[in-house]
């Protein structure tokens, strides 16, 4: 390893690719910022980019750099703007946006940055260490133990039900499986749900549902009660993160590093699983006091899926280069522009090519740190985004929803659906329903109807449950934690009326 290493860092620290790890991270921390133009997109349109070069190893490096600057600077639009940039930031705007409304806009990017570069950094020393091992843990995982992952995922539904609130939540996720459905059904290569509409057939852009869900809602909210929200802007504040806040996220970065990493592993979980499963830990270890916070602007809310979703990044490196596995969307696109430079990503990659494989391990050390050190200064400019006028933010965030609405799925209808889920997301919102719950359904939606129905049929029928102890493990964990705060809240009534009764 330790020869490999030195290969690696030989190959990363090679001026043009240096420069590659330096173009990627700003290319991606820009495209990040931006509502709507995700990872897959920039990469989509720099493999030719990267095809040209010649070098697998410098294109393997620029289109990793822009992969998880992409991630890295997604946090910066849920913050201030609560319209997430890439689906793997939409836990961050959960408590990053109510940071920024109360004034604490630097304080959120800060953290969001020290969590991002942690998580980013300690994820690459895990992929380091653990590469070889964890490809052979990959393999253990068929689509039971997958279907299963899935329902763990939509058990964190718990996490964002505040008190009374469990029965609204499991609603919105009903809803959220509910347009999973909507386009080709998986058994069977058939239309669902579409209303004769050809656009449809494809099924809802997640895109548009989350801007939908999230940013279209905040520009209406901006014009509906302009003096609730105007508390947003003002002098940006606050920048540096004290001593006892940085103990209090400290742990947590440190767990979500290492959960995050090992979602990331997993092919198809991904940094949004990470995100979402990370708040959701985090919030059901945090005191009744700090759970209350959640929601509201806290720091620990905040780092969680900042932390998780880097290092998920990270992680997602594994079953690309040593199974040849596509992890995600956007891993998918990188697989396809390692097989057009001739390189062929599996268990031998290691040996044959050491130096793409290292290559891609050291430079992402140097992408994290040049992120960092390209961020921190710029968080005082950043943030003033806040200050503008509301009469100029409101149609700048509707331009960024509805242009990155319409990339998201190149079609006209996709602005239709996007005002029309708009609206109803603001009534809903209005009624005190949780929205993060529908979207963690619709994501999760359709993985967990495909690898269901490959189980039944390996399986002819649902014995795969108690014949898979893998499978029961995860259906257990999914279990506790549905449970554990209904648990934790009748606990606490309990202890509210032995005190209110004098016992």
């Amino acid at each position: 390893m330790l020869e490999g290493l030195m290969i690696g860092l030989q190959t990363a620290i090679n001026p043009f690719n240096l420069g590659m790890v330096v173009f990627g991270c700003i290319i991606g921390t820009f495209i990040g910022m931006l509502p709507g133009l995700g990872p897959m997109s920039i990469i989509a349109i720099m493999i030719p980019v990267a095809i040209s070069m010649g070098d697998p190893s410098a294109a393997l490096i620029l289109l990793a750099g822009v992969y998880y600057g992409a991630i890295f600077g997604g946090s910066t639009s849920s913050i201030l703007l609560n319209a997430p940039g890439v689906a793997g930031t939409v836990a961050s705007s959960f408590d990053g946006y109510p940071m920024a409304k109360k004034g604490k806009a630097g304080k959120a990017l800060t953290i969001a940055a020290i969590a991002s570069f942690a998580g980013g950094t300690i994820g690459a020393i895990l992929l380091m260490i653990f590469a070889p091992m964890l490809s052979s843990v990959a393999l253990l995982f068929h689509s039971a133990e997958y279907f299963a992952l899935m329902v763990v995922g939509l058990s964190a539904i718990a996490a964002f039900a505040g008190t009374g609130q469990v029965a609204k939540a499991i609603i919105m996720t009903l809803f959220g499986l509910i347009l999973a459905t909507v386009g080709e059904g998986t058994l069977f290569s058939l239309p669902r749900f579409t209303g004769g509409i050809m656009d449809l057939q494809s099924g809802l852009g997640f895109i548009t549902l989350a801007m939908a869900m999230f940013a279209l809602p905040e520009a209406l909210f901006l014009v509906l009660k302009p003096k609730e929200t105007g508390s947003a802007g003002g002098e940006i504040k606050d920048l540096r993160i004290t001593r006892s806040e940085a103990r209090a996220i400290a742990p947590v970065i440190g767990r979500q590093s290492i959960q995050g990493f090992f979602i990331g592993v997993l092919p198809g979980a991904g940094a949004t699983i990470a995100s979402f499963l990370g708040y959701a830990v985090e919030r059901n270890l945090a005191t009744k006091e700090e759970q209350a916070e959640f929601g509201k602007g806290s720091i620990k809310g905040l780092a969680a899926p900042e932390t998780a979703n880097n290092a998920a990044c990270t992680g997602s490196f594994v079953p690309l280069l040593t199974l040849g596995i596509p992890g995600s969307g956007t891993t998918a696109i990188l697989l396809g522009a390692l097989i057009a430079l001739n390189v062929s990503p599996g268990p031998r990659l290691m040996i044959d090519e050491p130096q793409i494989f290292w290559a891609v391990i050291m430079s992402m050390f140097i992408g994290n740190l040049v992120l960092l050190v390209l961020n921190l200064p710029l968080i005082p400019y950043i943030a003033k985004v806040l200050s503008i006028p509301r009469n100029f933010l409101i149609p700048f965030i509707l331009f960024f929803t509805l242009m990155g609405a319409y990339i998201g799925q190149n079609n006209a209808t996709e602005l239709l659906i996007l005002v029309g889920f708009g609206i109803c997301a603001t009534a809903l919102k209005f009624a005190d329903y949780p929205l993060p719950p529908l979207l963690i359904g619709f994501i999760l939606g359709g993985m967990l109807e495909d690898n269901f129905a490959r189980s039944m049929q390996l399986y002819d029928g649902i014995a795969f449950i108690w014949e898979r102890p893998m499978t029961l493990g995860l259906l257990v964990i999914s279990l506790i934690l549905l449970v554990l705060p209904s648990y934790r809240a009748r606990r606490a009534r309990y202890h509210a009326d032995g005190v209110a009764s004098g016992d």
